[in-house]
């Protein structure tokens, strides 16, 4: 089979197109011919040996799939040959054939294409473990998400919006706003031509933001804490922008406000099936068509590296796919 490997630690450009060696199913495991595959920004960091993981040279990136079951190890119960399925992993997605452990394989509903399955699952299980499990957004709160064009925040943003919140995007340009905007953002800033913080503060009449979607970090972190609501809530969900922000305890004290890690992917090792109850009301959701995945561009499994760069460039807006 063909895969994106990366030989060495580096930029996404140094990923090569090869052939590797196509895995055959352990006890559990489920075996995926691969249509589609979501491009995030942990890949670049995870290329570059940035992320909290470093895989064993070489290895694919790639944290998400979608595909039809080929083949299955003994004690496989979730899924059957033949069947849809989308499916998520640590790494290794970005191949023609890959190898699961079932506890992350999920039935692909037939009102989602391959390229929807393949970037629903890390988006909105992020958005739900946010929002709904560490936040607990209530109806008629005020949610501010930054980089709200990204493929994270417009899940966030349409979740927001499903749960009843009013939601204040920010992002980079008139285009990923009108983006926000179209996904369900009543109001929207651009960060780069008006001071934000104020901005959120006049929004709020002063009160600040109920919840702060930030995968972000550095001054965005440092500003949310500067228009976050009394008793707010601030989600680290990344650090996109490269700094890690240290927390100033004096704003947290004044403000009783809480300061929320969000690695999902965490919750994935530890507690699949909880994680398993969150995509069932996902997809009780995107059935209502409440939440629907945005991609911006397919490219060709050989493409890999335009693809990331496009993320990292910031030209992109919500979701970028590889298609093998």
């Amino acid at each position: 089979m063909k895969a994106m490997l990366a030989r060495a630690w580096g930029e996404p450009s140094t990923l090569e197109y090869a052939e590797a060696p196509t895995p055959r199913p352990n006890a559990g495991e489920v075996i995926i011919e691969v249509r589609a595959i979501g491009c995030n920004f942990p890949d670049i960091l995870i290329v570059q040996g940035k992320y909290q993981h470093r895989p064993e040279l070489p290895f694919s990136p790639g944290c998400e799939v979608a595909g039809i079951v080929r083949g299955v190890g003994t004690g496989v119960t979730q899924v059957g040959l033949g069947e849809r399925v989308f499916a998520t992993m640590a790494w290794g997605g970005y191949a023609e054939v890959v190898a699961v452990d079932q506890r992350h394989v999920y039935a692909l509903p037939d009102f989602m294409t391959f390229e929807e399955g393949a970037v629903f699952a890390l988006a909105y299980q992020t958005a739900w473990c946010g929002l709904v499990h560490r936040a607990v957004l209530r109806r008629g709160e005020t949610l501010l998400v930054h980089a709200a064009a990204g493929g994270t925040g417009l899940a966030a943003i349409q979740l927001g919006r499903a749960l009843g919140a009013r939601i204040i995007a920010t992002a980079g340009s008139s285009v990923k706003l009108e983006v926000a905007r179209a996904n369900g953002a009543d109001v929207c800033i651009d960060y780069r031509s008006e001071p934000w913080v104020e901005r959120v503060r006049r929004e709020t009449r002063g009160a600040g933001a109920d919840v702060v979607f930030d995968p972000v970090g550095g001054d965005v972190f440092d500003g949310s804490t500067s228009c976050i609501a009394f008793e707010g809530r601030l989600l680290v969900i990344g650090f996109a922008g490269g700094r890690i922000a240290e927390a100033a305890t004096n704003r947290v004290l004044l403000k009783n406000f809480s300061v929320l890690g969000v690695h999902w992917g965490l919750y994935r090792q530890r507690d699949a099936a909880m994680v398993r109850r969150w995509m069932v009301e996902l997809l009780r959701l995107a059935e209502a068509r409440q939440v629907k995945p945005v991609i911006w561009r397919s490219f060709r499994l050989a493409q890999a590296a335009d693809a990331l760069t496009s993320i990292a460039a910031r030209e992109s807006y919500g979701k970028v796919v590889l298609v093998p």
